[in-house]
């Protein structure tokens, strides 16, 4: 049976506003502009030197009386900063940025059966990134891991929760992260913002960033890292003997000597002991395959599989190409 989180750690800034698009557009590594009503996708939001301050999912509302509208999902603890600083870009364009946390609620169905979970309680299962509207004034997202999400106006959260919960066993945010982990998806949180460009935690890889846009901030060195860098690091899923780590966690190798090869963006607890968790490290520390945690039993860690290939360390891609 699927699971129903009522927590999944997400907080949600909307954006509305006749330039809603080309405002996000500017800001964002996706192509906000040519995403439609009703869609969504991954996307990051950088520093000028290309370290992601938080990554995302955008999506576009299937309706926005008064101007285009979006909401973006990001880690809670990220929200006001966010904010913020997308705020300060603001200028004259006419658009709204707000918190929209508190606002909504949302829920979250993964595992086997999740889809038949959400035919049974809407009677709808919408396709990739889509987002259909579904009971009162709510809006059903699926994600590309096969899980999907359910948001809707704060006031309508309960009706929402029980109607996923007549399909669904109740779990919370540990289960949604549990989750994430295995379909190997970071999601940045305040312990490792302004870190890591997109590629070191494979958000390329997810379609997180558009290579044939330019004019965001940090595109260049982004670019750059793609077409001409060589990529020392990515995220990799690991195991390990704890129940717990933090995220920020650092991780060492004796390839590295005292000099830190990795930093946790992850974890959860396995039930059988334990714990998975996802971290970017150095490809000569997992070559090594000596990488452990700076706790005092120097922990271990052991390499486990991801859902998809990674590319081979090294070498540059070529030209890129796009628009300025």
């Amino acid at each position: 049976m699927p699971i129903a989180c009522i927590e999944t750690g997400f907080g949600l800034i909307e954006v509305r506003g006749a330039e809603a698009a080309d405002f996000l557009h500017g800001q964002l590594s996706s192509d906000v502009r040519g995403l439609e009503p009703g869609r969504a996708q991954y996307s990051s939001y950088n520093s000028p030197k290309g370290r992601m301050l938080a990554n995302l999912i955008v999506i576009r509302l299937p309706a926005a009386p008064g101007g285009d509208g979006y909401l973006l999902l990001l880690s809670g603890d990220l929200v006001e900063a966010i904010r913020r600083r997308l705020t300060m870009f603001v200028l004259r364009a006419k658009v709204t940025v707000r918190d929209a946390t508190g606002d909504h609620a949302i829920c979250g169905l993964a595992g086997p059966g999740a889809s038949a979970a959400a035919q049974a309680a809407f009677g709808v299962v919408p396709d990739r990134f889509e987002a259909l509207p579904v009971g009162r004034d709510a809006l059903l997202l699926a994600i590309p891991d096969g899980r999907l999400l359910a948001l809707c106006p704060l006031a309508e959260g309960p009706v929402l929760q029980a109607t996923i919960l007549g399909h669904a066993t109740a779990a919370d945010a540990q289960a949604w992260r549990s989750h994430d982990i295995r379909a190997g998806v970071p999601w940045i949180t305040a312990a490792t913002s302004d870190h890591f460009v997109p590629q070191a935690t494979n958000w390329e890889l997810l379609g997180g960033v558009n290579f044939q846009k330019g004019c965001y901030p940090g595109q260049e060195i982004v670019a750059r890292t793609q077409y001409l860098g060589r990529l020392k690091e990515r995220l990799f899923a690991f195991r390990a003997a704890l129940p717990d780590v933090a995220p920020g966690s650092k991780l060492y190798s004796a390839a590295f000597g005292d000099q830190a090869c990795g930093v946790v963006i992850s974890a959860t607890p396995e039930p059988a002991g334990g714990c998975v968790l996802l971290a970017v490290a150095q490809f000569a520390a997992v070559d090594a395959a000596d990488i452990h945690l700076d706790d005092a039993a120097r922990t271990s860690l052991t390499l486990q599989p991801l859902p998809y290939a990674l590319p081979a360390a090294g070498a540059p891609r070529g030209a890129p190409a796009g628009d300025a």
